[in-house]
C-alpha cells in the first residue's frame, strides 16, 4: 500500500486523527460511475492504510440492475478476466488527495480509492485507471485536458414515507420500487427567479455540500423541464473534474435524501411531460510548457470562411475536432450509456441528432466556442448525459482527439441546420443503446486507447442492460426502479 508515496498515506493517517472522525468509508467509482465501497471505524481505517482494504471482485462485473454480468462460479473466467474469479478479492488503495468530512453525515470521513490486484498490478478495467492512461498519452506530448462541467438533473420532494413503495417490505423486490415524488418546480418557465426561488431549499442544499466539500461549483439554474436544474462547475484540469463530479453526484443524492428530497442524474426521468438532462462538456488542451491553450488561434489566414475551423480553432485544435467528429458514434456508448439516455436524441431539442459540430451553435454535436483567437477557446461535447461515467467519458474524447491528431483529420465545414438530414450524407448519432455498443466495438480509436480487452468488458455488461430493457414487459417500470430510484 505504501510503495508508491508513503508520505501520502502518514499524511492521510494524521488528518484522520486530527479530524477526529469516528467513521471513514473508502469508496470506488464503479463502471456505471456509481460509489461502492467499505466504511471502517477510525482506528480500523488508519489501521486498513498499511494492510490495506478488501472488496469483492464481483463489484467490477455488475450491470446497473446489481446483477454480475460474468459466471464466476465457471471454468474459463480467468482466461477471459485473468485475476479475477470465482469471487477473489481486490484491494482498495486509498488516494490521499481526495480526503474529505462529509458535511451530512456526523463525523464521517470520506477517501476515493483505486482498485488493485493483490500483487499491487492496476485493474485495467477500472475506469479512473483508464483516464489516467489517456492523460498520460497526452502528457507525453505536453499536453493537458482542461474540463468545464455543465450538469442537468432532477431534483424531486420525496412524498409521505407511509405512502413510499420504496420502504414497504412488502415491495420488496429487485430491483426494488422507486420512491414516491412530487416536483419542486413546475417547469416551463426557463431561468425563471420565481422558480427558483420555490425551489432554493433544496438548491441551497446543493449549494451548501457542493462548497463543504471544496467543489468549484460556479451557478445553480432552473432549466426548462418539471423539477429540472442545472449545476455549472468552473474549469479544471480533467482528473480533478472528474474526481468532483463523481463525488458531486453522490454527496448532492446523499445531503437532499435526508432532507426529504429525491435527486436523479437520469436522462429521462419516468414521467409524462418531463425535459431530458444533458452533460455538456466544455474541454480544451493546454501547453504545459507555456500555460496556453492549445485551441486558441494565434494567426488567421488572410481569407477564411466563418464556417470552417480554422476560423476558430487552431491547427491542432482543427485535427482534434476531426477526431471527435470521425470517432462520434464509437463515442455515444461512453458518453450516454444507459438505455433510458437514447430518448433524448430529438429533433430541436437542444439535444443532437447527428454528427455535426456548429460554431456556437447548441443543435450540433460538438459546439465550438471562442472565435477570433480568443484564449476561452473550447469545444463543447453536448451528447453526454448526466449519468455517464466520467472517467470514460472524458478518457474517449482524448483518444479521439488524439486520433485525429494523428491522422491529420479535418471535420466538414459547420452545419447550419443541425437537424436537416440534409442529402443523408450526414451521421446519425445511435437510436439505441445497442446500436451505439455496436459502433463503439468496431471503433479503432476506442479500441486503440481503452484496450480491447476493456471494450470487450464494457460491452458485455453494458449488453446485460440492454436486453432486460429490451425485454421488460414495462419499461416505464424498469426506467423507474433501475434508473429513477438507483442514479
Amino acid at each position: 500500500m505504501t510503495s508508491a508515496r508513503p508520505s501520502d498515506l502518514v499524511e492521510l493517517a494524521q488528518a484522520i486523527r486530527q479530524s477526529q472522525v469516528e467513521l471513514v468509508r473508502f469508496s470506488w467509482c464503479d463502471v456505471h460511475g456509481m460509489l461502492r465501497g467499505k466504511t471502517l471505524t477510525a482506528p480500523a481505517a488508519i489501521q486498513a492504510l498499511e494492510q490495506g482494504v478488501s472488496m469483492v471482485s464481483t463489484l467490477m462485473l455488475k450491470d446497473t440492475s446489481d446483477r454480475t454480468a460474468f459466471k464466476v462460479f465457471e471454468p474459463g473466467i480467468q482466461s477471459e478476466l485473468p485475476g479475477f474469479g470465482y469471487a477473489n478479492n481486490l484491494q482498495l488503495h486509498p488516494i490521499a488527495c481526495t480526503w474529505n468530512t462529509l458535511p451530512w453525515a456526523h463525523a464521517t470521513g470520506w477517501v476515493q480509492c483505486q482498485p488493485r490486484f493483490q500483487d499491487g498490478a492496476s485493474v485495467p478495467y477500472d475506469t479512473r485507471t483508464q483516464l489516467l492512461r489517456a492523460l498520460d498519452q497526452l502528457a507525453a506530448r505536453n499536453l493537458q485536458m482542461m474540463c468545464g462541467l455543465e450538469l442537468e438533473f432532477h431534483i424531486y420532494k420525496l412524498g409521505a414515507s407511509a405512502q413510499d413503495p420504496s420502504i414497504d417490505p412488502m415491495q420488496s423486490a429487485w430491483p426494488p420500487p422507486a420512491p414516491s415524488v412530487q416536483l419542486i418546480h413546475p417547469g416551463y418557465n426557463l431561468l425563471s427567479e420565481a422558480w427558483f426561488d420555490r425551489s432554493e431549499e433544496p438548491l441551497r442544499i446543493v449549494q451548501a455540500t457542493a462548497q463543504s466539500l471544496g467543489l468549484p461549483l460556479s451557478s445553480l439554474e432552473i432549466e426548462l423541464g418539471p423539477s429540472q436544474v442545472e449545476a455549472v462547475f468552473e474549469v479544471t484540469d480533467a482528473l480533478t473534474a472528474a474526481d468532483n463530479l463523481v463525488l458531486f453526484r453522490s454527496a448532492v443524492r446523499q445531503a437532499l435524501w435526508r432532507k426529504g428530497y429525491h435527486a436523479t442524474f437520469m436522462c429521462r426521468p419516468p414521467f409524462p411531460n418531463i425535459m431530458s438532462s444533458g452533460w455538456h462538456l466544455h474541454q480544451s488542451l493546454k501547453d504545459m510548457t507555456t500555460g496556453r491553450n492549445a485551441f486558441q488561434r494565434s494567426a488567421f489566414p488572410k481569407e477564411v470562411d466563418a464556417h470552417t475551423p480554422a476560423s476558430h480553432l487552431s491547427e491542432l485544435g482543427n485535427h482534434y475536432l476531426g477526431g471527435l467528429i470521425a470517432h462520434g458514434r464509437g463515442m455515444t456508448a461512453l458518453c450516454a450509456p444507459t438505455a433510458n439516455a437514447f430518448g433524448r436524441f430529438r429533433p430541436n431539442a437542444l439535444a443532437p441528432q447527428y454528427i455535426s459540430w456548429g460554431q456556437d451553435n447548441r443543435g450540433a454535436m460538438l459546439r465550438v466556442i471562442g472565435p477570433g483567437g480568443h484564449e476561452a477557446t473550447r469545444i463543447e461535447n453536448r451528447l453526454g448525459e448526466p449519468a455517464a461515467n466520467p472517467y470514460l467519458y472524458f478518457a474517449s474524447q482524448i483518444h479521439a482527439g488524439l486520433s485525429g491528431m494523428d491522422q491529420g483529420l479535418s471535420p466538414p465545414p459547420a452545419t447550419l441546420a443541425p437537424y436537416d438530414a440534409g442529402d443523408g450524407s450526414q451521421p446519425t448519432i445511435p437510436t439505441t443503446l445497442a446500436q451505439a455498443l455496436d459502433a463503439l466495438e468496431v471503433d479503432t480509436a476506442m479500441n486503440q486507447g481503452l484496450g480491447s480487452d476493456f471494450i470487450r468488458y464494457y460491452a458485455r455488461i453494458k449488453r446485460a442492460e440492454h436486453v432486460r430493457h429490451s425485454t421488460a414487459e414495462d419499461a416505464q417500470e424498469f426506467d423507474r426502479r433501475e434508473y429513477f430510484a438507483r442514479i
